[in-house]
């Protein structure tokens, strides 16, 4: 195809493309294709203008056109990812190779500005976004306690309204909660009436409506009232095949879509993160701060049997024909970016797909789903968001892992990975000037009538969940006796209810500025002096890129006791980026009271 046939096919397709785009044209040769549903052993594809202009070329290649060997390669559409929270590290799911992202729950301005980005074919350096925007969730429910105020919706009557005022914020779909938490902690929900009048409402101005649950009870309530996809399935160990059966055959009747989300589900069952394939080059592209995540998890204890049921229940799901799309939750403990997605992509095949339905389910599934246009296909005319991955895939999922390169509307994204690579190596370089540096006996407790000081770091302070929008409160006082000759401070605090984590108490920053990242890793563990009222609180820590703290429970006891925590417990916490250490009543509302003293951070 020479540039002037080149220059008729994109023109018949109704594509303006500048002279400069022309010149270049991309062709991958001899590679082995899956188009998103069918597999070709061998073929060429030409890329051009952001699009795929010939994805199934013969002939000569054009004039100028960069020419990529496909020998023992595999071509891919970029991945979608459909279950993310993206509300920050825009770019780095490109360099992973998700090209789209599928957004539950995110700022109404950051959804905003890239649908604006993409309407303007100016994001090619980040993932594209479809997003809900704001949730919709009960008063005090699930979605409410990330520190944002948010609209929430208290009655049926409501629904159409509330729907309506998401739409005109731009959000691309409706997300509803039916989530009531479990027995330990319990949250507010939905009625069900409200869920299906927000489904309905959704439908009447042509919008799906999905369902974020937890629980079968939920999943089968929330297909019921019309659902067109559930955004997660549930842990559990044990459920009968009757059951099983039984909720695949009303998905299939519903006519909806699943998305398992079983890198969330595995935090959550406590199992850690899954290495990467040998010599993957994936390895080296997260930052210390984009590592945080995936040391993390939401599961205290390791519980892998509680991942039989979402097994079970996503292969009865595939064989009834139910669409089943792969999604991270890429935002929680256990998951980030981009990478989480090749896990994903195994554990869907562990759970009993094929590679090409779990490469299917990441791909054209998904842009069938969320009604995304032409993506997640490598057909004529579609975007050109592709993957490069050395190996097959189709044979051995793990091979997504070894990725040769990756396009985003038809631009190498190989420069903005090389550049993340030398920024992770930058930062490797060892820095010990940047350390803190600790006081030769360790103290950070400097308690006075006049200021609860510290020799490092901003200093001490009340510690609430009413800085998130929650209604705990908390009072310090410096004691008038001392323990052991060093100043105390009594803590007194009411935890109340209405927020979905509520907490009162102390704390410490060590940065310069409040919550600005300290290294502390001269120090190995913290010590501390503490009595009170009997009760359990938690000690907990955060560092930079940490949604939830670290937390190690302590008994404070009637008489003085001192504790030891090696900041070893604090899982995910990095050392040497701390914004905060806390010693915090809650979650179970009530009054509390403790006294604290001689906080010490020492080495050893």
């Amino acid at each position: 195809m020479n540039l002037t046939r080149l220059n008729a096919v994109l023109l018949g397709l109704g594509l303006g493309i500048s002279a400069v785009a022309v010149a270049a044209p991309t062709l991958v040769q001899d590679v082995r294709v899956f188009d998103g549903s069918d597999v070709h052993a061998r073929r060429s594809v030409l890329i051009d203008g952001g699009l795929i202009v010939d994805a199934d070329f013969h002939g000569p290649a054009p004039r100028g056109a960069r020419l990529v060997s496909g020998a023992g390669r595999t071509l891919l559409p970029g991945l979608i990812d459909s279950h993310v929270h993206a509300y920050r590290h825009f770019d780095l799911p490109l360099l992973f190779g998700v090209t789209t992202q599928v957004d539950m729950f995110t700022g109404v301005q950051a959804m905003q500005e890239i649908t604006r980005a993409m309407a303007a074919n100016n994001n090619r350096h980040q993932a594209d976004l479809f997003s809900a925007g704001t949730l919709v969730t009960a008063p005090g429910g699930h979605g409410t306690q990330f520190g944002m105020p948010i609209p929430t919706l208290a009655r049926a009557a409501d629904a159409q309204a509330f729907v309506d005022a998401r739409i005109a914020e731009g959000s691309h779909f409706i997300k509803i909660v039916l989530e009531d938490g479990s027995h330990a902690h319990r949250v507010n929900s939905l009625d069900l009436a409200t869920v299906k009048a927000a489904i309905d409402a959704a439908h009447k101005r042509g919008k799906l409506a999905v369902v974020h649950i937890s629980t079968l009870a939920n999943a089968r309530a929330a297909l019921v009232a019309g659902a067109d996809g559930l955004v997660h399935l549930f842990n559990g160990e044990h459920i009968s095949d009757q059951e099983t059966a039984d909720f695949a055959r009303l998905a299939r009747a519903k006519g909806a879509f699943v998305i398992p989300t079983f890198s969330v589900l595995e935090s959550a069952a406590g199992v850690p993160v899954r290495p990467l394939a040998a010599g993957s080059p994936l390895a080296g592209l997260l930052d210390k701060e984009q590592q945080v995540p995936l040391q993390t998890r939401y599961g205290k204890k390791l519980a892998p049997e509680r991942l039989r049921v979402p097994a079970a229940v996503t292969a009865a799901l595939h064989k009834e024909g139910v669409p089943v799309l792969a999604g991270t939750d890429a935002g929680n403990p256990g998951t980030q970016y981009g990478i989480s997605m090749h896990r994903e992509l195994a554990a869907l095949v562990e759970a009993g797909l094929t590679p090409r339905a779990a490469l299917a389910s990441a791909t054209s599934v998904p842009a069938a789903a969320f009604r995304l246009g032409k993506r997640g296909r490598i057909a004529n005319g579609y975007k050109a968001d592709l993957l490069l991955v050395k190996g097959d895939p189709l044979a051995d999922i793990s091979a997504t892992q070894q990725v040769e390169e990756i396009w985003k509307d038809g631009e190498s994204a190989r420069a903005l990975r090389d550049q993340q690579r030398l920024r992770v190596a930058q930062e490797a370089a060892p820095s010990p000037a940047n350390r803190v540096r600790l006081p030769a006996d360790g103290r950070i407790s400097l308690f006075s009538a006049a200021k609860l000081g510290s020799p490092v770091g901003t200093g001490w302070g009340p510690s609430h969940d009413g800085m998130m929008g929650g209604s705990s409160t908390v009072e310090l006082a410096l004691l008038p006796d001392t323990v052991e000759g060093q100043p105390a401070v009594s803590v007194s605090a009411t935890v109340a209810p209405g927020f979905p984590y509520p907490w009162a108490g102390v704390a410490f920053l060590p940065g310069a500025k409040p919550m600005q990242p300290a290294d502390l890793s001269a120090a190995k563990l913290i010590r501390f002096k503490v009595r009170g009222d009997g009760k359990r609180y938690q000690l907990s820590m955060m560092s930079r890129g940490v949604t939830i703290p670290g937390q190690v429970p302590f008994t404070a006891g009637a008489e003085w006791s001192e504790i030891s925590v090696p900041f070893s417990e604090f899982a995910g916490i990095d050392p040497a980026a701390v914004t905060m250490i806390g010693f915090n009543a809650g979650p179970k509302p009530g009054g509390y009271r403790f006294d604290i003293a001689d906080v010490r951070l020492l080495e050893r």
